[in-house]
């Protein structure tokens, strides 16, 4: 009896042991393709974390929509079926009105003005004002400035009359293309190439990256050099997850997630001009720029957007926005 009580206690212990050592599984899902920015921050994340944390977490990245799409992401994240996910600032709206700057037409002038937003006090807040309801920010990831496509040439607002465009689930971007008598289609990310071949939608916005990568130079006539407006990420977890984990584990993975982020920005700032310029060799979408006065057009005809939802953003909130562009 004594014999296999001792025996019972040493495969207990062994038990114990080998559930200890067992690395936490971190999964991190995402919409695009390994070859963005975001994808290769993902896959530099997984690379530092499981260095700096050796045999204590595994990162799992899923790309292109592999694990969760557009619309189940979120909802994963906090019943706890993913840990880590990157989705772009459109998406928060539901969970802070305050997050729908991003979307404000024609706010930033460039991605030097976006990082020092992002960077100020106020930019930083953001990525803690949603974790009441479970979601911490881990810090902001960049895509790039957005271009306009379409299967005809926009060069005044008055050429997107009646133009169905594909947008991500935002008020913002609906109300951005209602401005100039557009019809936008909230569609998921993976469902856009096949509406834009088959006809479903007319036009959309994205970075080059994205453009690129997900060939949307290849069912769309004329992209035009607009940038108007800022396709970045939140890269988020779990609040609760992220609070439980042991504090040498969170640690290592602030500081991985940290020079991943670093690392992903840096790729993002080379590679938006090497993929506009693979845009343009494939010669399949004519890349028109915009002149000045057809750019003021533009912002002009888009404005009021701001003044729609200044309420709900906050007006010192759109102030220090503006102060980055200076």
């Amino acid at each position: 009896m004594k014999l296999k009580f001792a025996l019972a206690t040493t495969l207990l212990a062994l038990g114990l042991t080998a559930a200890h050592a067992a690395p936490i599984v971190i999964k991190y899902s995402h919409v695009v393709a390994d070859i963005t920015p975001k994808g290769q921050a993902a896959l530099k994340f997984k690379e530092l974390a499981e260095k700096k944390l050796a045999g204590k977490v595994e990162v799992q990245v899923f790309p292109n929509s592999q694990l969760f799409g557009d619309g189940k992401e979120m909802e994963a994240l906090l019943l706890g079926d993913v840990q880590i996910i990157a989705p772009s600032l459109a998406k928060f709206a539901k969970y802070t009105d305050q997050i729908q700057i991003f979307d404000l037409p024609f706010l930033f002038t460039n991605m030097a003005a976006v990082d020092r937003f992002q960077a100020s006090k106020e930019g930083q807040a953001l990525l803690n004002s949603m974790s009441k309801k479970g979601i911490t920010g881990l810090g902001y990831l960049h895509n790039g400035m957005k271009q306009l496509s379409a299967n005809k040439p926009l060069a005044m607002p008055a050429d997107a009359k009646g133009l169905k465009f594909r947008i991500q689930p935002s008020d913002v971007l609906e109300a951005q293309f209602k401005a100039v008598g557009g019809n936008p289609q909230k569609l998921a990310f993976a469902e856009v190439y096949q509406a834009l071949q088959t006809g479903v939608v007319d036009g959309t916005e994205n970075p080059w990256s994205n453009i690129y990568s997900k060939k949307f130079h290849e069912v769309q006539s004329h992209i035009m050099e607009s940038n108007h407006g800022v396709l970045d990420y939140m890269v988020i977890t779990n609040t609760k997850w992220w609070d439980g984990l042991p504090a040498d584990v969170r640690k290592g993975l602030s500081e991985a997630m940290t020079e991943s982020i670093k690392f992903g920005n840096q790729v993002a700032a080379t590679e938006d001009a090497n993929f506009r310029a693979k845009v343009i060799a494939d010669n399949k979408a004519k890349v028109v720029p915009m002149n000045k006065d057809q750019l003021n057009a533009w912002r002009t005809a888009m404005k009021p957007v701001w003044s729609k939802f200044e309420g709900d953003i906050g007006k010192d909130l759109i102030d220090a926005a503006i102060k980055s562009n200076q």
